[in-house]
């Protein structure tokens, strides 16, 4: 009998395993190609297709409108982009469920990043001709419940469990994240608008698709640094077929709980892609000493604000931990809230001086971006990071996808709100989303003291009982 071979140690970088750097890279190639999307489409939608443009011609336009029409009445062009906005942003966080199922039971969660990378390509490729806008949209929702909830499950994979690293593993992964987020608006945004004359908005689809095959291309050269699926640790742990205990289901319900508050949250925090860059097009003075900002860079100022800003929080809850008053994820989530809704309080002033008739400075949008980073970094890569490590194995990627059900909701709530910006005085819709986020934060610190003891629980079973 010949003893097995010793296990080859964890290949590391900079403390972490060097599979993190794999899906940093992936991760931030997917954001660049989302977000260099988001940061066109509604201007695409109201300043070309919808007005300029021949509706008309777009696969399913009439459909779309006229659906959405009976349930809200006659649309001008921007509460219809809005509507279009958050159904389309919901759905990349929805289909999420549907890829997560499948990649728990059938595909694994390798598989399943590689085919929603090359969907979401193929998405970008179609919205190149205004003809398959409505299916481009579509292959890219597709392609987003494969890609987002595998993705993040396999960061927690890289870490055995009661790993103190995690936490900070998901802060590095979210600046990734960030990463590609802060250079698409800039590259899209400059590829659209390439050469003299109108908006080349072609040349700022293809770049994002063009991005998405980097990721991909990233994650296919780097397969051997990544964790075994959630699937094969499942089929090859001792307890494979066991039921879920009573710790588990609680932990479940708690976890439906905050990605049930937390879909307010984002509901107010993506009104940065549509009503934010409405006002950063038409209400205010992007003209700098050093020249002047296109509106799609205002989409840059919250992801400068990750990098500038992640250092200074990890620092700080690392200095309330020394002191043992750093707060639980819950809590930390409604301060997140909390943030937000002083965020988009401060925009209440320049609003004022917007419904007077004024062009208000980009210095208000810079401030308003960098209160509201911290209120993200305080519930985004927290909540990333409670799902990975609360939910039951089995259920891993599930549950990721239910996080993400959050942002599902949440968009559409963003592009239902935002429908009303055209009709409102724009203090009064500031305050409406202010007000909005201070409700959500204190209701997240209301159900803290229920739903706190329930997943420390569960924290505590999974330490003990998971190899």
């Amino acid at each position: 009998m010949t003893n097995p071979a010793p296990a080859r140690p964890e290949r590391n970088f900079l403390g972490h395993p060097l599979g993190l750097t794999v899906l940093f890279g992936t991760e931030m190639w997917e954001r660049f190609c989302y977000y260099g999307m988001r940061a066109l489409l509604t201007f695409y939608m109201v300043d070309y297709l919808f007005v300029g443009g021949t509706p008309e011609t777009i696969f399913g336009y009439h459909a779309v409108k006229s659906a959405l029409e009976s349930f809200n009445g006659p649309l001008r062009p921007e509460p219809l982009a809005a509507l279009i906005y958050g159904l389309y942003a919901m759905g990349t966080y929805l289909t999420g469920l549907a890829g997560g199922f499948i990649a728990d039971r059938f595909l694994g969660q390798r598989r399943a990043v590689i085919i929603g990378g090359l969907t979401m390509a193929v998405g970008e490729f179609l919205l190149t001709s205004q003809h398959f806008f409505f299916p481009g949209l579509l292959t890219l929702v597709l392609g987003n419940g494969f890609f987002k909830p595998n993705i993040a499950t396999q960061v927690g994979g890289l870490y055995k469990p009661g790993d103190s690293r995690i936490d900070r593993a998901y802060s590095v992964f979210y600046v990734g994240i960030n990463l590609g987020a802060l250079i698409a608006p800039i590259i899209c945004g400059r590829a659209a608008h390439f050469g003299a004359g109108p908006p080349h908005w072609t040349y700022g689809f293809a770049a994002a698709g063009v991005g998405m095959l980097i990721g991909v291309g990233i994650n296919l050269a780097g397969q051997r640094t990544l964790p075994p699926d959630v699937r094969q640790r499942r089929l090859a742990s001792a307890t494979a077929h066991a039921k879920l205990t009573a710790t588990d289901r609680r932990a479940v319900v708690a976890l439906c709980v905050v990605a049930f508050f937390n879909l307010f949250f984002w509901g107010c925090y993506e009104q940065q892609g549509l009503t934010i860059a409405l006002m950063a097009e038409k209400y205010t003075d992007l003209s700098t000493p050093f020249g002047r900002f296109d509106a799609e860079d205002v989409q840059s100022f919250n992801p400068f604000f990750i990098f500038t800003l992640t250092p200074v929080i990890m620092a700080f809850w690392a200095w309330q931990a020394r002191r043992g008053q750093e707060p639980t994820s819950v809590i930390k989530m409604a301060y997140g809230c909390a943030g937000t809704a002083l965020a988009f309080g401060l925009l209440i002033i320049p609003a004022i001086a917007i419904d007077h008739g004024q062009k208000v400075g980009w210095l208000w949008l810079l401030a308003a971006m960098a209160i509201q980073t911290v209120g993200e970094l305080y519930l985004s890569p927290i909540g990333l990071s409670l799902f990975s490590k609360a939910a039951p194995p089995k259920l891993a990627s599930l549950m990721m996808a239910v996080n993400y059900l959050s942002n599902a909701f949440g968009n559409y709530l963003a592009g239902y709100l935002g429908s009303y910006w055209d009709g409102m005085a724009k203090s009064a819709f500031f305050t409406m989303i202010a007000g909005l986020a201070a409700a959500t934060s204190v209701g997240i610190f209301l159900m803290a003291r229920l739903l706190n003891p329930i997943l420390q629980a569960r924290l505590r079973s999974g330490t003990e009982t998971e190899t």
